[in-house]
């Protein structure tokens, strides 16, 4: 199994999360963060002079696929996030040890 952390743009979630939904790939955790990288902020003019935000705000998904879903995750998200420019997001890939769920106490694959 491995868990995939995926840091997007805002306005992409729904889009992602029906095209994860296509894949079979359901559950998913959404937490808004604020991040930086490339993209180093942004800069905006007011009346009163220049105001820049260093971190900006997006959406970060955890997801627990077994091994085999990775890809299809990967596609899913990178299909609908990618636009080619800096601040499109990053994925990251862990393996995860186990998965129990709480509510059955079923392990591993089928807990996903």
């Amino acid at each position: 199994m491995k868990k995939i952390e995926a840091v997007i743009r805002p306005e992409n979630l729904d889009a992602i999360r029906v095209s994860l939904q296509e894949k079979g790939i359901i559950g998913m955790t959404v937490e808004e963060v604020q991040g930086r990288g490339r993209q180093k902020g942004v800069c905006l003019q007011w009346r009163a002079g220049e105001y820049c935000v260093e971190f900006l705000p997006k959406i970060k998904i955890d997801l627990v696929v077994d091994d085999k879903d990775v890809e299809n995750a990967i596609e899913a998200i990178t299909k609908v996030a990618r636009t080619g420019k800096n601040g499109d997001g990053k994925i990251f890939i862990s393996p995860v040890e186990q998965v129990v769920r709480i509510s059955s106490g079923e392990r591993g694959k089928e807990a996903i």
